[in-house]
């Protein structure tokens, strides 16, 4: 299978775009399009995050429970977006005019990938060497990094969110740039329309 969007990061950012992408899959521009999320949630920060000012959270939430029922979610509503589990991604490279990602157990293709991972050293996926620049928003001491980007956009089909694209670690910030993400792809497959996906009573 050739993925139209790819996600590599199952923490909130990752999620939270997956989950917007998975809602447009009434509209005509998306119907088609096959998504996926590699799951990878490990070194996410939300393994030992608590949460009490979070609008919508409920007040001392753990960051774990929600790496659970965020899978839970968008499996239980956008079961058409693929996860793919205990997979950890190697190299991300050019490949006729899409990406080729290798991980540990398998290689995909996709039209576009996203990059959802948090901003600690060592970023060890190959192809992103000259891309790589100190954290602007994080303490120097802290030396943690980002990948050079405008406005989550770091080349022709290749974004990155969260952390990783220079966001400070907060859960809203981190879930926004996942939204901003899913769509300006979604305006991208909607012929350059600006789109966003909201659901109504």
């Amino acid at each position: 299978m050739i993925f139209d969007a790819l996600v590599i990061g199952g923490g909130v950012s990752g999620m939270q775009c997956a989950l917007v992408l998975g809602s447009a899959k009434n509209k005509a521009f998306a119907a088609d399009k096959n998504i996926g999320i590699i799951m990878h949630q490990k070194t996410s920060h939300l393994q030992n995050a608590l949460f009490n000012n979070v609008l919508g959270l409920k007040p001392k939430t753990l960051g774990k429970d929600i790496l659970i029922d965020g899978k839970e979610q968008l499996a239980n509503l956008y079961a058409h977006v693929s996860q793919i589990e205990n997979e950890k991604v190697l190299s991300i490279a050019n490949f006729n005019g899409a990406y080729k990602v290798t991980t540990n157990k398998n290689i995909y293709f996709s039209k576009i990938v996203v990059l959802a991972l948090n901003y600690s050293k060592p970023f060890t996926i190959k192809g992103f060497e000259n891309f790589i620049e100190p954290h602007k928003k994080a303490h120097p001491e802290k030396d943690r990094i980002q990948l050079k980007n405008t406005n989550y956009f770091i080349k022709k089909g290749l974004y990155c969110c969260g952390t990783i694209a220079g966001g400070r670690s907060q859960f809203a910030i981190a879930a926004g740039s996942g939204a901003s993400v899913a769509t300006d792809i979604l305006t991208l497959w909607n012929d350059t329309i600006p789109t966003k996906v909201h659901d109504k009573i």
